[in-house]
């Protein structure tokens, strides 16, 4: 049943999502050059808050829960599982007070309406996976930016999605490098929870009424400890919520 409901429900939501996008890129570039930083800022905000909830069209159940735990003091590096391409409004919209950032491929900063407008121009590290001291310069220009005004950025360890929602092993590179350029982040394990099943017949038909979860686990204080130590206790713990271990 789900399956043929999502076959009705599905275009209309991917009808929304693109005009959301093409809406809010104009949006951001005016506000950017009319208001600069905070009122770009407020636009991506909202974006990513309707991006989320427009899956309310597909009967989506949505939750989410542990950011109001989080100091709003020091910056943080959020290192999430990536299951879809919806992961990204999702940490947008959870984070929002801290500012969210990405560490995000180079060829996502061109041809997206609106997200890579947002990437280009919100402080976002885009890093050329072919040039490893390309990359390394980004991560760290991005910590130390992160470090200074207290923001928080999201890295996606495994390096790619998974879209059966079985979580790949997490590599340490990206996160070594935040924490030398920001010695005061702490570490937040985020769990994304409900994505593959949405994605359980490919993008279409999206499965209709999933439950979809977004929770920040307990912040890591990193410091005395190898980045190595670190990401490992992220990737426990992030499988531990999702029953994967």
């Amino acid at each position: 049943m789900r399956f043929f409901v999502g076959l009705i429900f599905t275009p209309i939501y991917y009808i929304v999502f693109g005009l959301l996008l093409g809406v809010f890129h104009p949006v951001q570039v005016i506000a950017r050059r009319i208001g600069g930083y905070e009122l770009h800022k407020k636009s991506v905000c909202t974006l990513n808050y309707l991006l989320i909830r427009s899956l309310y069209i597909i009967g989506a159940r949505i939750s989410f829960e542990g950011m109001e735990k989080l100091p709003r003091d020091r910056p943080l590096i959020v290192a999430s599982n990536h299951q879809s391409f919806l992961d990204i409004p999702a940490f947008v919209d959870a984070f929002a007070f801290w500012h969210p950032k990405f560490v995000s491929k180079i060829e996502l900063g061109k041809g997206i309406p609106s997200i890579s407008y947002n990437l280009r121009h919100s402080g976002s590290a885009l890093i050329d996976r072919s040039n490893g001291g390309q990359a390394i310069r980004e991560i760290i220009r991005l910590g130390r930016y992160i470090e200074a005004n207290n923001y928080a950025v999201c890295i996606y360890p495994e390096g790619t999605r998974s879209s059966d929602g079985i979580v790949k092993t997490f590599q340490s590179a990206g996160i070594k490098s935040l924490l030398k350029a920001a010695p005061s982040s702490l570490i937040v394990p985020f769990v994304i929870k409900g994505h593959s099943d949405l994605i359980k017949w490919g993008m279409y038909p999206l499965q209709f009424g999933v439950k979809l979860s977004y929770k920040a686990l307990d912040a890591i204080d990193p410091t005395g400890r190898p980045a190595e130590d670190l990401v490992r206790e992220c990737e426990i713990a992030i499988k531990r919520e999702l029953g994967q271990l």
